[in-house]
């Protein structure tokens, strides 16, 4: 199989995720901006979830473009690494109705860390099959800043049932350390 064909299949459920979470802003009731008050936290989780997806599509693009073989181990990595993102809008929805407290709170942190799992896990199994030389294994190497996210968002979990804004600091430090895209795959992309 092509990597192409992954990557579109990739490119429609990361889409319809996104269309999912905006669905689940609701227009305020009044008319005014007093009236965008309480939606300030829903709006902020949305835009921080918006991100997080966005990082891992923009991750996972540049990732298979250096990709040259695709077996069915790959197939089910990238439909765990899409499982887990699917479930941002549901922790989303979660933080909405019950607000920035512990449980929704470290769900957050759960979908993200299984979902960097997950492409940590996709990403092993490219690797297995394109070889320890490959461009994707050259550039990576030790994977040091995705290892380093991963347990960001592990600790960030205990942390939401003591201090749910700590661990939500902690969500969104992660996501400012891959706002950046990867540069050693992209500068293997025109390649």
């Amino acid at each position: 199989m092509k990597a192409a064909r992954l990557e579109a299949f990739t490119d429609g459920v990361v889409a319809i995720i996104i269309t999912i979470m905006v669905l689940e802003i609701h227009v305020p009731q009044g008319s005014d901006l007093a009236a965008l008050k309480a939606d300030v936290p829903l709006l902020l989780a949305y835009v921080l979830s918006y991100v997080n997806v966005g990082i891992f599509w923009n991750n996972h693009h540049h990732m298979l473009h250096v990709t040259e073989r695709i077996n069915g181990k790959i197939l089910w990595a990238n439909l765990a690494l899409l499982f887990w993102l699917s479930l941002v809008p549901f922790v989303i929805r979660w933080i909405d109705e019950a607000g920035f407290v512990a449980a929704p709170t470290a769900a957050y942190g759960v979908v993200l860390a299984c979902a960097g799992l997950s492409y940590s896990s996709l990403r092993t199994q490219i690797i297995a099959l394109n070889g320890r030389e490959s461009r994707l294994a050259v550039a990576t190497g030790s994977d040091l800043k995705g290892r380093l996210s991963i347990v960001l968002y592990v600790s960030a979990i205990p942390l939401a049932f003591v201090w749910p804004w700590v661990a939500i600091l902690i969500y969104v430090t992660v996501a400012a350390m891959w706002l950046v895209p990867d540069k050693r795959i992209e500068a293997l992309v025109g390649k």
